[in-house]
Protein backbone atom coordinates (compact mmCIF):
# COMPACT_ATOMS: atom_id res chain seq x y z
CA UNK A 1 0.00 0.00 0.00
CA UNK A 2 0.96 3.47 -1.08
CA UNK A 3 1.50 5.75 1.96
CA UNK A 4 1.26 9.62 1.81
CA UNK A 5 4.64 10.09 1.93
CA UNK A 6 5.98 7.68 -0.80
CA UNK A 7 2.69 9.64 -3.01
CA UNK A 8 4.40 12.52 -2.11
CA UNK A 9 7.73 11.25 -3.04
CA UNK A 10 6.21 10.49 -6.69
CA UNK A 11 4.32 13.56 -6.95
CA UNK A 12 7.64 15.36 -6.65
CA UNK A 13 9.78 13.51 -8.66
CA UNK A 14 6.48 13.56 -11.54
CA UNK A 15 6.39 17.32 -11.27
CA UNK A 16 10.04 17.93 -11.32
CA UNK A 17 10.65 15.42 -14.17
CA UNK A 18 8.75 17.72 -16.76
CA UNK A 19 10.47 20.75 -15.37
CA UNK A 20 8.18 22.06 -12.87
CA UNK A 21 10.92 22.24 -10.00
CA UNK A 22 11.57 25.54 -9.37
CA UNK A 23 7.42 26.21 -8.72
CA UNK A 24 7.59 23.03 -6.11
CA UNK A 25 10.35 25.15 -4.38
CA UNK A 26 8.74 28.02 -4.10
CA UNK A 27 5.82 26.77 -2.54
CA UNK A 28 7.72 24.13 0.02
CA UNK A 29 11.02 25.95 0.13
CA UNK A 30 13.51 23.01 1.61
CA UNK A 31 11.02 20.34 1.87
CA UNK A 32 12.68 18.54 -0.53
CA UNK A 33 15.03 18.20 -3.80
CA UNK A 34 13.62 19.29 -6.48
CA UNK A 35 15.08 19.14 -10.09
CA UNK A 36 15.65 21.85 -12.60
CA UNK A 37 13.95 22.28 -16.01
CA UNK A 38 15.67 19.91 -18.36
CA UNK A 39 16.96 17.90 -16.75
CA UNK A 40 14.82 15.22 -17.95
CA UNK A 41 14.60 14.79 -21.42
CA UNK A 42 11.07 14.02 -21.11
CA UNK A 43 10.61 18.26 -20.64
CA UNK A 44 12.88 18.56 -24.16
CA UNK A 45 11.02 19.81 -27.07
CA UNK A 46 7.64 20.15 -25.74
CA UNK A 47 5.42 23.69 -24.43
CA UNK A 48 5.07 24.52 -20.77
CA UNK A 49 0.97 23.31 -21.81
CA UNK A 50 2.01 19.84 -23.39
CA UNK A 51 4.26 19.31 -20.31
CA UNK A 52 1.48 19.58 -17.99
CA UNK A 53 -0.51 17.03 -19.51
CA UNK A 54 2.02 14.44 -19.65
CA UNK A 55 2.74 15.17 -16.18
CA UNK A 56 -1.33 14.86 -15.30
CA UNK A 57 -0.97 11.42 -17.07
CA UNK A 58 1.86 10.09 -15.23
CA UNK A 59 0.76 11.48 -11.95
CA UNK A 60 -2.84 9.11 -12.25
CA UNK A 61 -6.34 8.52 -11.88
CA UNK A 62 -6.79 11.26 -10.12
CA UNK A 63 -4.81 14.11 -11.49
CA UNK A 64 -6.47 12.57 -15.00
CA UNK A 65 -10.20 13.49 -13.45
CA UNK A 66 -8.78 16.70 -11.93
CA UNK A 67 -7.54 17.89 -14.99
CA UNK A 68 -10.76 16.62 -17.11
CA UNK A 69 -12.45 19.16 -15.06
CA UNK A 70 -10.56 21.72 -15.38
CA UNK A 71 -10.50 21.44 -19.11
CA UNK A 72 -13.87 22.95 -18.46
CA UNK A 73 -12.45 26.00 -17.22
CA UNK A 74 -12.34 27.99 -20.24
CA UNK A 75 -13.36 31.23 -18.30
CA UNK A 76 -9.86 30.94 -16.37
CA UNK A 77 -7.47 28.87 -18.62
CA UNK A 78 -5.15 29.84 -21.81
CA UNK A 79 -6.69 28.18 -24.72
CA UNK A 80 -3.33 26.59 -25.46
CA UNK A 81 -3.81 24.59 -22.57
CA UNK A 82 -7.43 23.98 -22.59
CA UNK A 83 -6.42 22.25 -25.73
CA UNK A 84 -3.86 20.14 -24.41
CA UNK A 85 -6.35 19.14 -21.02
CA UNK A 86 -8.81 18.60 -23.70
CA UNK A 87 -6.70 15.34 -24.67
CA UNK A 88 -6.97 13.93 -21.22
CA UNK A 89 -10.99 13.11 -21.58
CA UNK A 90 -11.17 9.52 -23.33
CA UNK A 91 -7.62 8.58 -23.69
CA UNK A 92 -6.94 6.99 -20.00
CA UNK A 93 -4.85 3.90 -19.78
CA UNK A 94 -7.01 0.66 -20.07
CA UNK A 95 -7.01 -1.77 -17.50
CA UNK A 96 -6.17 -5.28 -18.60
CA UNK A 97 -9.51 -7.21 -19.09
CA UNK A 98 -8.32 -9.73 -16.51
CA UNK A 99 -8.66 -7.12 -14.20
CA UNK A 100 -11.92 -6.18 -15.34
CA UNK A 101 -13.02 -9.69 -15.47
CA UNK A 102 -12.21 -9.79 -11.55
CA UNK A 103 -14.33 -6.59 -10.68
CA UNK A 104 -17.53 -8.10 -12.29
CA UNK A 105 -17.10 -11.11 -11.03
CA UNK A 106 -16.69 -9.58 -7.29
CA UNK A 107 -19.72 -7.69 -8.38
CA UNK A 108 -21.62 -9.82 -10.09
CA UNK A 109 -20.86 -13.35 -9.30
CA UNK A 110 -23.63 -14.99 -11.81
CA UNK A 111 -22.77 -12.83 -14.40
CA UNK A 112 -22.58 -15.49 -16.58
CA UNK A 113 -26.13 -16.49 -16.60
CA UNK A 114 -26.95 -12.35 -17.00
CA UNK A 115 -24.52 -11.82 -20.03
CA UNK A 116 -23.65 -13.74 -23.35
CA UNK A 117 -20.58 -12.38 -24.15
CA UNK A 118 -18.04 -9.47 -22.76
CA UNK A 119 -15.71 -7.49 -25.43
CA UNK A 120 -12.45 -7.51 -24.32
CA UNK A 121 -11.62 -4.49 -25.88
CA UNK A 122 -13.02 -1.27 -24.15
CA UNK A 123 -15.30 1.10 -26.03
CA UNK A 124 -14.06 4.05 -23.58
CA UNK A 125 -11.44 4.19 -20.92
CA UNK A 126 -11.72 6.87 -18.78
CA UNK A 127 -9.90 8.07 -15.11
CA UNK A 128 -11.97 6.52 -13.00
CA UNK A 129 -13.76 3.50 -14.90
CA UNK A 130 -13.73 2.32 -18.32
CA UNK A 131 -16.75 1.07 -20.67
CA UNK A 132 -17.00 -2.94 -22.33
CA UNK A 133 -19.48 -3.11 -24.66
CA UNK A 134 -21.92 -6.57 -23.93
CA UNK A 135 -24.42 -8.78 -25.14
CA UNK A 136 -27.66 -10.10 -22.68
CA UNK A 137 -28.73 -13.81 -23.09
CA UNK A 138 -31.41 -12.09 -25.43
CA UNK A 139 -29.26 -10.22 -27.61
CA UNK A 140 -29.78 -6.69 -26.26
CA UNK A 141 -26.56 -4.85 -26.59
CA UNK A 142 -25.48 -2.94 -23.49
CA UNK A 143 -22.47 -1.26 -21.96
CA UNK A 144 -20.60 -2.45 -19.19
CA UNK A 145 -19.31 0.72 -16.66
CA UNK A 146 -16.37 -1.23 -14.58
CA UNK A 147 -14.58 1.02 -11.84
CA UNK A 148 -10.92 0.75 -11.73
CA UNK A 149 -9.60 -1.55 -8.90
CA UNK A 150 -7.84 0.14 -6.03
CA UNK A 151 -9.38 3.23 -7.11
CA UNK A 152 -11.11 4.54 -3.90
CA UNK A 153 -8.11 4.39 -1.61
CA UNK A 154 -5.64 6.34 -4.61
CA UNK A 155 -8.17 9.28 -5.00
CA UNK A 156 -8.83 9.40 -0.90
CA UNK A 157 -4.78 9.86 -1.14
CA UNK A 158 -4.28 11.87 -4.11
CA UNK A 159 -7.10 14.22 -2.54
CA UNK A 160 -5.48 15.30 0.97
CA UNK A 161 -2.02 15.93 -0.95
CA UNK A 162 -3.77 18.22 -3.85
CA UNK A 163 -5.86 20.21 -0.51
CA UNK A 164 -2.25 20.82 0.85
CA UNK A 165 -1.19 22.21 -2.28
CA UNK A 166 -3.90 24.39 -2.89
CA UNK A 167 -3.74 25.94 0.72
CA UNK A 168 0.09 26.46 -0.17
CA UNK A 169 -0.63 28.42 -3.49
CA UNK A 170 -3.32 30.99 -1.38
CA UNK A 171 -0.50 31.41 1.37
CA UNK A 172 2.47 31.80 -1.29
CA UNK A 173 0.45 33.14 -4.55
CA UNK A 174 -2.05 35.34 -2.85
CA UNK A 175 -2.95 36.77 -6.18
CA UNK A 176 -4.80 33.87 -6.84
CA UNK A 177 -7.37 33.77 -4.27
CA UNK A 178 -9.95 35.05 -6.32
CA UNK A 179 -10.21 31.65 -7.99
CA UNK A 180 -10.81 29.89 -5.24
CA UNK A 181 -7.65 27.27 -5.77
CA UNK A 182 -8.83 25.74 -1.90
CA UNK A 183 -12.69 25.71 -2.90
CA UNK A 184 -11.94 24.46 -6.51
CA UNK A 185 -9.98 21.08 -4.75
CA UNK A 186 -12.66 20.85 -2.31
CA UNK A 187 -15.45 20.83 -4.53
CA UNK A 188 -13.48 18.27 -7.17
CA UNK A 189 -13.14 16.01 -4.12
CA UNK A 190 -16.85 16.25 -3.57
CA UNK A 191 -17.24 15.61 -6.51
CA UNK A 192 -15.41 12.85 -7.63
CA UNK A 193 -16.18 10.92 -4.25
CA UNK A 194 -19.82 11.26 -5.43
CA UNK A 195 -18.56 9.69 -9.18
CA UNK A 196 -17.08 6.66 -7.56
CA UNK A 197 -20.80 5.42 -6.83
CA UNK A 198 -22.15 4.89 -10.47
CA UNK A 199 -25.54 4.16 -8.87
CA UNK A 200 -25.80 8.17 -8.13
CA UNK A 201 -24.93 8.13 -11.93
CA UNK A 202 -27.61 5.74 -12.50
CA UNK A 203 -30.36 7.60 -10.70
CA UNK A 204 -29.26 10.97 -11.78
CA UNK A 205 -30.10 9.89 -15.86
CA UNK A 206 -33.30 8.58 -14.90
CA UNK A 207 -34.11 11.78 -13.86
CA UNK A 208 -33.22 13.85 -16.25
CA UNK A 209 -34.95 11.28 -18.60
CA UNK A 210 -38.27 12.31 -16.88
CA UNK A 211 -37.12 15.50 -16.92
CA UNK A 212 -37.28 15.13 -20.86
CA UNK A 213 -40.34 12.70 -21.39
CA UNK A 214 -42.26 15.57 -23.62
CA UNK A 215 -39.05 16.83 -25.10
CA UNK A 216 -38.40 14.88 -28.73
CA UNK A 217 -35.27 14.31 -29.95
CA UNK A 218 -33.33 14.09 -26.71
CA UNK A 219 -32.77 10.92 -25.29
CA UNK A 220 -31.16 9.04 -21.87
CA UNK A 221 -29.79 5.92 -21.65
CA UNK A 222 -31.74 3.26 -20.08
CA UNK A 223 -30.45 2.02 -17.11
CA UNK A 224 -30.53 -1.83 -16.04
CA UNK A 225 -30.55 -1.35 -12.34
CA UNK A 226 -31.46 -5.78 -11.87
CA UNK A 227 -27.86 -6.19 -12.89
CA UNK A 228 -25.97 -2.58 -11.43
CA UNK A 229 -23.77 -2.49 -8.45
CA UNK A 230 -21.96 1.06 -7.02
CA UNK A 231 -18.69 -0.14 -8.71
CA UNK A 232 -20.24 -2.18 -11.85
CA UNK A 233 -23.25 0.13 -14.19
CA UNK A 234 -25.12 -1.90 -17.01
CA UNK A 235 -26.69 0.80 -19.39
CA UNK A 236 -28.56 0.86 -22.73
CA UNK A 237 -25.49 0.89 -25.19
CA UNK A 238 -25.77 4.13 -27.50
CA UNK A 239 -24.53 3.99 -31.42
CA UNK A 240 -23.59 7.59 -32.44
CA UNK A 241 -20.93 10.37 -33.62
CA UNK A 242 -19.93 13.06 -31.54
CA UNK A 243 -22.44 16.23 -31.42
CA UNK A 244 -19.31 18.04 -32.90
CA UNK A 245 -18.95 16.11 -35.63
CA UNK A 246 -20.54 18.26 -38.35
CA UNK A 247 -19.41 16.21 -41.20
CA UNK A 248 -20.30 12.70 -39.59
CA UNK A 249 -23.76 14.35 -38.84
CA UNK A 250 -24.61 15.51 -42.18
CA UNK A 251 -23.66 11.99 -43.79
CA UNK A 252 -26.13 10.44 -41.47
CA UNK A 253 -28.85 13.31 -43.49
CA UNK A 254 -29.51 14.97 -40.33
CA UNK A 255 -28.87 18.86 -40.04
CA UNK A 256 -25.95 20.08 -37.84
CA UNK A 257 -28.34 23.67 -37.04
CA UNK A 258 -31.07 21.59 -35.83
CA UNK A 259 -28.80 19.08 -33.86
CA UNK A 260 -26.79 22.64 -32.25
CA UNK A 261 -30.37 24.35 -31.60
CA UNK A 262 -32.31 21.70 -29.95
CA UNK A 263 -28.82 21.05 -27.84
CA UNK A 264 -29.10 24.38 -27.11
CA UNK A 265 -32.71 24.36 -25.69
CA UNK A 266 -32.68 21.02 -24.34
CA UNK A 267 -29.53 22.98 -21.79
CA UNK A 268 -32.49 25.89 -21.58
CA UNK A 269 -34.93 23.66 -20.07
CA UNK A 270 -32.18 22.02 -17.93
CA UNK A 271 -31.24 25.14 -16.16
CA UNK A 272 -34.32 27.16 -16.17
CA UNK A 273 -37.18 25.29 -15.89
CA UNK A 274 -35.77 21.77 -13.92
CA UNK A 275 -33.27 23.65 -11.98
CA UNK A 276 -31.15 20.33 -12.31
CA UNK A 277 -28.63 20.31 -15.42
CA UNK A 278 -26.02 18.18 -16.87
CA UNK A 279 -22.50 20.08 -16.04
CA UNK A 280 -20.08 18.32 -17.88
CA UNK A 281 -21.42 18.85 -21.85
CA UNK A 282 -18.01 18.19 -23.86
CA UNK A 283 -18.68 16.91 -27.15
CA UNK A 284 -17.80 13.04 -26.04
CA UNK A 285 -20.34 13.12 -23.65
CA UNK A 286 -23.02 14.42 -26.49
CA UNK A 287 -24.12 11.66 -29.02
CA UNK A 288 -26.06 12.03 -32.27
CA UNK A 289 -27.71 8.93 -33.05
CA UNK A 290 -28.80 7.93 -37.07
CA UNK A 291 -32.33 9.13 -36.22
CA UNK A 292 -31.38 12.03 -35.12
CA UNK A 293 -31.66 12.18 -31.70
CA UNK A 294 -28.98 13.84 -28.96
CA UNK A 295 -28.51 11.06 -26.07
CA UNK A 296 -26.24 12.64 -23.19
CA UNK A 297 -23.69 10.43 -21.17
CA UNK A 298 -21.68 10.62 -18.13
CA UNK A 299 -23.84 11.88 -15.22
CA UNK A 300 -21.35 12.62 -12.52
CA UNK A 301 -21.33 15.87 -12.62
CA UNK A 302 -24.74 17.75 -12.26
CA UNK A 303 -25.82 20.99 -11.39
CA UNK A 304 -28.76 21.84 -9.17
CA UNK A 305 -30.06 25.72 -9.23
CA UNK A 306 -32.64 26.73 -6.61
CA UNK A 307 -35.33 28.83 -8.19
CA UNK A 308 -33.86 32.18 -7.08
CA UNK A 309 -30.97 31.40 -8.73
CA UNK A 310 -32.26 30.11 -11.64
CA UNK A 311 -33.85 34.48 -11.82
CA UNK A 312 -30.45 35.83 -11.15
CA UNK A 313 -29.30 33.69 -13.91
CA UNK A 314 -32.23 34.84 -15.98
CA UNK A 315 -31.36 38.25 -14.95
CA UNK A 316 -27.46 38.01 -16.10
CA UNK A 317 -28.74 36.74 -19.56
CA UNK A 318 -30.75 39.39 -20.07
CA UNK A 319 -27.86 41.56 -18.99
CA UNK A 320 -25.99 40.34 -21.58
CA UNK A 321 -28.40 40.67 -24.36
CA UNK A 322 -29.57 43.92 -23.23
CA UNK A 323 -26.70 46.05 -21.84
CA UNK A 324 -28.24 46.56 -18.87
CA UNK A 325 -25.13 46.91 -16.47
CA UNK A 326 -26.91 47.57 -13.59
CA UNK A 327 -28.89 44.82 -13.72
CA UNK A 328 -25.48 42.63 -14.10
CA UNK A 329 -24.39 43.93 -11.08
CA UNK A 330 -27.74 43.15 -9.16
CA UNK A 331 -27.45 39.84 -10.74
CA UNK A 332 -23.86 38.82 -9.66
CA UNK A 333 -24.54 40.15 -6.10
CA UNK A 334 -27.71 37.91 -6.33
CA UNK A 335 -24.92 35.02 -6.46
CA UNK A 336 -23.60 36.21 -3.56
CA UNK A 337 -20.70 38.30 -4.44
CA UNK A 338 -20.05 40.91 -1.92
CA UNK A 339 -18.96 44.56 -3.99
CA UNK A 340 -17.44 46.88 -1.87
CA UNK A 341 -18.76 50.38 -2.14
CA UNK A 342 -15.60 52.08 -3.28
CA UNK A 343 -15.40 49.82 -6.37
CA UNK A 344 -18.78 50.20 -7.86
CA UNK A 345 -18.12 52.92 -9.66
CA UNK A 346 -14.96 51.48 -11.38
CA UNK A 347 -16.42 48.10 -11.80
CA UNK A 348 -19.42 49.65 -13.71
CA UNK A 349 -17.20 51.72 -16.03
CA UNK A 350 -15.51 48.03 -16.84
CA UNK A 351 -18.42 46.58 -17.51
CA UNK A 352 -19.79 49.14 -19.84
CA UNK A 353 -16.55 48.87 -21.44
CA UNK A 354 -16.52 45.48 -21.87
CA UNK A 355 -20.25 44.98 -22.91
CA UNK A 356 -19.34 47.65 -25.98
CA UNK A 357 -16.57 46.21 -26.78
CA UNK A 358 -17.87 43.05 -27.57
CA UNK A 359 -21.58 43.49 -28.48
CA UNK A 360 -23.21 44.21 -31.84
CA UNK A 361 -23.83 47.58 -31.69
CA UNK A 362 -25.94 49.89 -29.25
CA UNK A 363 -28.31 48.07 -27.05
CA UNK A 364 -27.44 44.52 -29.58
CA UNK A 365 -25.74 43.24 -26.88
CA UNK A 366 -22.93 40.30 -26.70
CA UNK A 367 -23.33 37.99 -29.49
CA UNK A 368 -22.76 33.64 -29.46
CA UNK A 369 -19.40 34.65 -30.67
CA UNK A 370 -18.38 36.56 -27.91
CA UNK A 371 -19.73 35.30 -25.28
CA UNK A 372 -16.52 33.37 -24.12
CA UNK A 373 -14.17 36.34 -24.31
CA UNK A 374 -17.27 38.40 -22.12
CA UNK A 375 -16.77 35.66 -19.96
CA UNK A 376 -13.12 35.68 -19.47
CA UNK A 377 -13.27 39.60 -19.09
CA UNK A 378 -15.79 39.46 -16.22
CA UNK A 379 -13.69 36.61 -14.52
CA UNK A 380 -10.44 39.14 -15.22
CA UNK A 381 -12.71 42.12 -13.64
CA UNK A 382 -13.56 39.84 -10.62
CA UNK A 383 -9.88 39.48 -10.32
CA UNK A 384 -8.82 42.88 -10.45
CA UNK A 385 -11.52 43.61 -7.66
CA UNK A 386 -10.84 40.73 -5.45
CA UNK A 387 -14.19 39.21 -5.84
CA UNK A 388 -14.65 35.57 -4.93
CA UNK A 389 -16.30 33.93 -7.89
CA UNK A 390 -18.84 31.54 -6.69
CA UNK A 391 -18.38 27.79 -7.77
CA UNK A 392 -21.98 27.48 -9.04
CA UNK A 393 -21.76 30.67 -10.76
CA UNK A 394 -18.47 29.41 -12.70
CA UNK A 395 -20.26 25.82 -13.13
CA UNK A 396 -23.24 27.80 -15.18
CA UNK A 397 -20.87 30.00 -17.51
CA UNK A 398 -18.84 27.12 -18.15
CA UNK A 399 -21.61 24.79 -19.40
CA UNK A 400 -23.06 27.65 -21.13
CA UNK A 401 -19.93 28.69 -23.10
CA UNK A 402 -19.36 25.04 -23.89
CA UNK A 403 -23.01 24.38 -25.34
CA UNK A 404 -22.61 27.69 -27.57
CA UNK A 405 -18.91 26.54 -28.51
CA UNK A 406 -21.02 23.20 -29.68
CA UNK A 407 -23.47 25.54 -31.23
CA UNK A 408 -20.72 27.64 -33.07
CA UNK A 409 -19.18 24.34 -33.90
CA UNK A 410 -22.28 22.77 -35.92
CA UNK A 411 -23.02 26.17 -37.65
CA UNK A 412 -21.20 28.74 -37.62
CA UNK A 413 -24.43 31.39 -38.14
CA UNK A 414 -25.61 29.88 -34.45
CA UNK A 415 -26.90 33.49 -32.88
CA UNK A 416 -26.95 33.34 -29.26
CA UNK A 417 -28.99 36.66 -28.79
CA UNK A 418 -31.65 35.16 -31.38
CA UNK A 419 -32.31 31.82 -29.15
CA UNK A 420 -31.98 33.18 -25.86
CA UNK A 421 -33.85 36.38 -25.74
CA UNK A 422 -37.23 34.82 -27.15
CA UNK A 423 -36.88 31.76 -24.51
CA UNK A 424 -36.22 34.17 -21.88
CA UNK A 425 -38.51 36.80 -22.38
CA UNK A 426 -41.49 33.56 -22.90
CA UNK A 427 -40.34 32.70 -19.48
CA UNK A 428 -40.21 35.88 -18.03
CA UNK A 429 -43.96 35.94 -19.12
CA UNK A 430 -44.77 32.03 -18.09
CA UNK A 431 -43.16 32.80 -14.39
CA UNK A 432 -44.54 36.38 -13.58
CA UNK A 433 -47.91 34.71 -12.39
CA UNK A 434 -46.53 31.53 -12.18
CA UNK A 435 -47.10 29.35 -8.48
CA UNK A 436 -43.26 29.75 -7.49
CA UNK A 437 -43.48 33.10 -8.40
CA UNK A 438 -47.01 34.11 -6.41
CA UNK A 439 -45.75 31.55 -3.67
CA UNK A 440 -42.62 33.97 -3.52
CA UNK A 441 -44.94 37.19 -3.46
CA UNK A 442 -46.89 35.82 -0.57
CA UNK A 443 -44.25 35.27 1.60
CA UNK A 444 -42.58 38.79 1.39
CA UNK A 445 -46.05 40.18 2.01
CA UNK A 446 -46.62 38.21 5.06
CA UNK A 447 -43.20 38.88 6.35
CA UNK A 448 -43.76 42.84 5.67
CA UNK A 449 -47.31 42.67 7.23
CA UNK A 450 -45.84 40.62 9.86
CA UNK A 451 -42.59 43.19 10.61
CA UNK A 452 -45.20 45.95 10.22
CA UNK A 453 -47.71 44.95 13.61
CA UNK A 454 -44.54 44.16 15.57
CA UNK A 455 -43.29 47.50 15.27
CA UNK A 456 -45.61 48.87 18.05
CA UNK A 457 -44.46 46.11 20.07
CA UNK A 458 -40.83 46.35 19.49
CA UNK A 459 -40.88 50.35 20.49
CA UNK A 460 -42.55 49.51 23.36
CA UNK A 461 -39.91 46.79 24.41
CA UNK A 462 -37.22 49.40 23.44
CA UNK A 463 -38.94 51.57 26.20
CA UNK A 464 -39.19 49.32 28.73
CA UNK A 465 -35.81 48.29 28.78
CA UNK A 466 -34.32 51.86 28.72
CA UNK A 467 -36.48 52.95 31.56
CA UNK A 468 -35.23 49.97 33.15
CA UNK A 469 -31.61 50.01 32.58
CA UNK A 470 -31.59 47.17 30.87
CA UNK A 471 -30.53 48.70 27.08
CA UNK A 472 -27.63 48.17 25.79
CA UNK A 473 -25.95 50.20 23.38
CA UNK A 474 -22.89 48.48 21.85
CA UNK A 475 -19.99 50.61 20.86
CA UNK A 476 -17.54 49.39 18.10
CA UNK A 477 -13.55 49.33 19.13
CA UNK A 478 -12.67 52.39 17.30
CA UNK A 479 -15.17 54.66 19.42
CA UNK A 480 -14.04 53.21 22.38
CA UNK A 481 -10.38 54.38 21.45
CA UNK A 482 -11.22 57.96 20.20
CA UNK A 483 -13.23 58.29 23.73
CA UNK A 484 -10.38 57.49 25.30
CA UNK A 485 -7.67 59.37 23.77
CA UNK A 486 -10.21 62.15 24.45
CA UNK A 487 -10.48 61.59 28.09
CA UNK A 488 -6.63 61.17 28.63
CA UNK A 489 -6.42 64.83 26.49
CA UNK A 490 -9.04 65.95 28.88
CA UNK A 491 -7.32 64.79 31.87
CA UNK A 492 -4.28 65.90 31.02
CA UNK A 493 -5.29 69.55 31.06
CA UNK A 494 -7.35 69.70 34.28
CA UNK A 495 -4.17 68.02 35.73
CA UNK A 496 -1.92 71.09 34.51
CA UNK A 497 -4.64 73.80 35.31
CA UNK A 498 -4.86 72.09 39.13
CA UNK A 499 -0.56 72.36 39.27
CA UNK A 500 -0.65 75.52 37.93
CA UNK A 501 -3.76 76.87 40.13
CA UNK A 502 -2.00 75.06 43.11
CA UNK A 503 1.62 76.97 43.07
CA UNK A 504 -0.21 80.46 42.57
CA UNK A 505 -2.23 79.88 46.32
CA UNK A 506 0.89 78.07 47.47
CA UNK A 507 3.37 80.73 46.74
CA UNK A 508 1.15 83.52 47.42
CA UNK A 509 0.86 82.21 51.11
CA UNK A 510 4.41 81.82 51.55
CA UNK A 511 4.90 85.54 50.06
CA UNK A 512 2.48 86.41 52.74
CA UNK A 513 4.29 84.74 55.87
CA UNK A 514 7.75 84.74 54.53
CA UNK A 515 7.47 88.91 54.71
CA UNK A 516 7.03 88.85 58.22
CA UNK A 517 8.73 85.45 59.69
CA UNK A 518 10.10 83.50 57.14
CA UNK A 519 13.87 83.79 55.60
CA UNK A 520 14.58 85.64 52.41
CA UNK A 521 15.48 82.51 50.24
CA UNK A 522 12.13 81.21 50.76
CA UNK A 523 10.17 84.44 49.25
CA UNK A 524 12.82 83.89 46.35
CA UNK A 525 10.67 79.84 45.71
CA UNK A 526 7.70 81.56 45.56
CA UNK A 527 8.78 84.04 43.79
CA UNK A 528 9.67 81.06 41.49
CA UNK A 529 6.16 79.03 42.30
CA UNK A 530 4.65 82.21 40.38
CA UNK A 531 7.28 82.33 37.50
CA UNK A 532 6.28 78.75 36.57
CA UNK A 533 2.62 79.06 37.25
CA UNK A 534 2.74 81.43 34.78
CA UNK A 535 4.45 79.67 32.22
CA UNK A 536 2.77 76.90 32.65
CA UNK A 537 -0.22 78.93 32.13
CA UNK A 538 0.97 80.76 28.77
CA UNK A 539 1.80 77.50 27.99
CA UNK A 540 -1.78 76.09 28.53
CA UNK A 541 -3.63 78.65 26.69
CA UNK A 542 -1.16 78.60 23.43
CA UNK A 543 -1.42 74.63 23.58
CA UNK A 544 -5.35 74.88 23.69
CA UNK A 545 -5.52 77.98 20.93
CA UNK A 546 -3.08 76.07 18.45
CA UNK A 547 -5.05 73.16 18.99
CA UNK A 548 -8.18 74.62 17.90
CA UNK A 549 -6.76 76.76 14.84
CA UNK A 550 -5.13 73.64 13.49
CA UNK A 551 -8.95 71.78 13.91
CA UNK A 552 -10.36 74.38 12.12
CA UNK A 553 -7.80 74.13 9.13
Amino acid sequence: MVTRIVRYAQIVDILSKYGFGIGLEKLFPGRARFKLPGEDKAAEGTTIYERIRLALEELGPTFVKFGQIMSTRTELLPPEMIEQLKRLQDHAKPVPFSEVMAIIEENCPEWEDYFGDIEETPVASASIGQVHRAYLRDGTKVALKIQRPGIPEIIELDIGILQSMAERIETVLPETRVYNPKGMVDDFAHQIVKELDFTRDARNANRMSRNFQNFPGVRFPKIYWEYSKPHFLVMEFVEGVRIDDREAIREMGQDPHAIGVRGFHAYLKMIFEDGYFHGDPHPGNLLVTKEGDIVFLDFGIVGILRPEKRQNFINLLFALTTDNIELMIRSLEGFGIVIAEEDREALRDDLYIMMHDFSGGEGDGVSQLNFGLVVTELTEAMRRYRLKVPMNLMLLLKVFVMVLDIGVRLDPKFNFGKEVTPYLSKLADANTFSEGYMKRASMALLEGADALLDMPRNINLMLRRLSTGSFKLEIVENDIQKLQMALDRFSDKLLMGMVVASLVVGSSLVLQVSSVTLPTQISWIAIGGYTAAVLCGFYAIYHVIFLKFRMER
